[in-house]
C-alpha cells in the first residue's frame, strides 16, 4: 500500500500530457511532489477493507463511508467532476464508471486476504461503491490480484499468464512501443495494462516507478498501480518508506499504520 501512495507522490508532477516526461531520467521526488486523491482514496478504501471485515455488504457500506468522510477531509485533492459529485450527493450511487480511480485505490486488498478468490471479491466491492462498470471492476480486480500473486511468491511470467488469461489486458508490448503514442486517459482499459507492463518490465522498485513515470499519460494514476504492485513483489527501501511517511499528514499515516497492524495479525 506505500508503494502505491509513493507511486502517487513520485507521478503528481507529471501528471498531464504537458507536464509528462517520457523518459527515465527525473528527479524521483522533488519539493513538487505531492500526494493527491489517489493516496486519499488509497488510504480511505484499506480503512474501509478493515473495518468491513471481509462481509461484502459491510465492506460496501464502510469502503462508502471512509471514501466520503475522507475525501471531504482534502477537498482538493483532485476529485474528477463526476467523483466530487458523489462525494457531496445526499444519496450517493454507484455512476457506472469505468475510470481508474477504482484500480489505484484497491491496493490494500491485495494484502489485507488470505485466498486469491476473497482478495478478488473484496476488490469488487471496492469498485462497485462507485465504478459499477465491468471494466472499472476488472481494473480494481486485476490491480488486486496482482498484488496479492506478486506479495506470495509468484513470479513475473506467472503473473503475467494469470492476468492474460482470466482479465485478457494486452501485456505483450513493451514500454518503449508504448511510450510514444501513449497520452493521458483515465480509463481501466488503458492504464492498468500499462501499469503491470512497467511492473513486469522493470528490475527493482524504483525501476517500476521510472518506467510508470515515463509512460506519459496520468502519471500519478499509472505510478500509484504500479507502485502497489512493484512494492508486493520487489519489497521497498527503508529510505523510501521513511520519505513517503514524511510526506504524509497525520491522518494518512494512522491509517497505513492501522493498515500495517492488521496485515501484520493474520
Amino acid at each position: 500500500m506505500l508503494g502505491a501512495i509513493l507511486g502517487d507522490i513520485v507521478g503528481s508532477p507529471y501528471e498531464f500530457d504537458h507536464n509528462n516526461y517520457k523518459h527515465k531520467d527525473f528527479p524521483l521526488l522533488s519539493e513538487k511532489s505531492h500526494f493527491t486523491d489517489d493516496t486519499v482514496m488509497t488510504a480511505a478504501v484499506a480503512v474501509g477493507l478493515i473495518d468491513g471485515k471481509g462481509l461484502p455488504e459491510r465492506t460496501f457500506c464502510a469502503v462508502q463511508h471512509e471514501m466520503r468522510f475522507w475525501g471531504r477531509e482534502y477537498p482538493h485533492a483532485g476529485y474528477g467532476g463526476m467523483f466530487r459529485r458523489w462525494l457531496h450527493a445526499e444519496n450517493p450511487k454507484p455512476y457506472g464508471s469505468f475510470g481508474n480511480g477504482s484500480a489505484m485505490r484497491v491496493s490494500a486488498a491485495g494484502w489485507l486476504f488470505d485466498t486469491l478468490d476473497k482478495t478478488l471479491e473484496m476488490a469488487k466491492v471496492t469498485a462497485e461503491v462507485t465504478h459499477n462498470h465491468p471494466e472499472g471492476i476488472k481494473g480494481a480486480q486485476a490491480t488486486a490480484a496482482v498484488i496479492f500473486l506478486a506479495r506470495t511468491g509468484h513470479s513475473k511470467p506467472e503473473i503475467k499468464q494469470y492476468v492474460e488469461q482470466t482479465f485478457g489486458y494486452d501485456l505483450n508490448r513493451t514500454c518503449d512501443e508504448i511510450r510514444p503514442t501513449y497520452h493521458h486517459v483515465e480509463t481501466c482499459q488503458e492504464t492498468v495494462p500499462e501499469a503491470i507492463i512497467a511492473f513486469l518490465e522493470s528490475v527493482s522498485f524504483e525501476d517500476a516507478l521510472r518506467n510508470a513515470v515515463s509512460l506519459g499519460g496520468d502519471s500519478d494514476t499509472l505510478a500509484c498501480i504500479t507502485g502497489g504492485i512493484a512494492e508486493a513483489f520487489y519489497g521497498m527501501p527503508q529510505e523510501l518508506r521513511d520519505e513517503t511517511l514524511k510526506r504524509l499528514p497525520e491522518d494518512i499515516r494512522k491509517g497505513y499504520e492501522l493498515f500495517r497492524w492488521n496485515i501484520g495479525q493474520r
